[in-house]
């Protein structure tokens, strides 16, 4: 809820308030618009608020780049396994029958879906869409990673940049 300054990250109004008219909406929201889910799925972010120069990560780790992504899954053997190999074993925090997961690279993945800059939530227990901290080149886009319970891939995708997704932080 707080950049590394100890800024913090606003909130919309609303839980649900549509922010896609926004030019460069800075916000923050419990996965699902629900405070009991942050422990397990984290918060939803705007791009924007992932690239602000206040850092969303703390002192020590940063906002991977969709080059670090890049990298993930080239290691974990390419985009049709990678994401099985991040994605939390079972079904306790994925839709059945969470395809390809082994969580072999100890990254724990768990479908806490996101927020549509409309205002909705979806894809809970379906998806869990990553922030990159880089520009996808169409402007509307920011880079991102995305799984799904019925794939073992890791899909690198633009996402709407006043679009709500987790951030994974990257040590330095």
């Amino acid at each position: 809820t707080r950049y590394r300054n100890g800024e913090l990250i606003g909130t919309t109004s609303t839980p649900t308030l549509d922010i896609s008219l926004e030019v460069a909406p800075k916000y923050q929201w419990p996965v699902a618009n629900d405070p009991s889910t942050v422990p397990v799925y984290g918060r939803f972010y705007t791009w924007y608020a992932v690239t602000d120069s206040r850092n969303v990560c703390p002192t020590g780790y940063h906002v991977p780049t969709d080059a670090e992504f890049v990298t993930l899954t080239t290691l974990l053997g390419g985009e049709p396994v990678a994401g099985g190999e991040v994605k939390e074993l079972g079904t306790a925090h994925w839709n059945a029958p969470n395809l390809g997961a082994t969580n072999s690279s100890g990254f724990t993945a768990v479908a806490g879906g996101y927020r549509q800059m409309t205002g909705a939530f979806a894809s809970f227990g379906i998806s869990s869409p990553y922030w990159t901290s880089s520009q996808n080149p169409t402007p509307a886009y920011g880079w991102g990673q995305s799984l799904n319970f019925n794939l073992a891939s890791m899909l690198r995708m633009g996402f709407d940049k006043p679009a709500g997704c987790v951030v994974r932080c990257l040590k330095d």
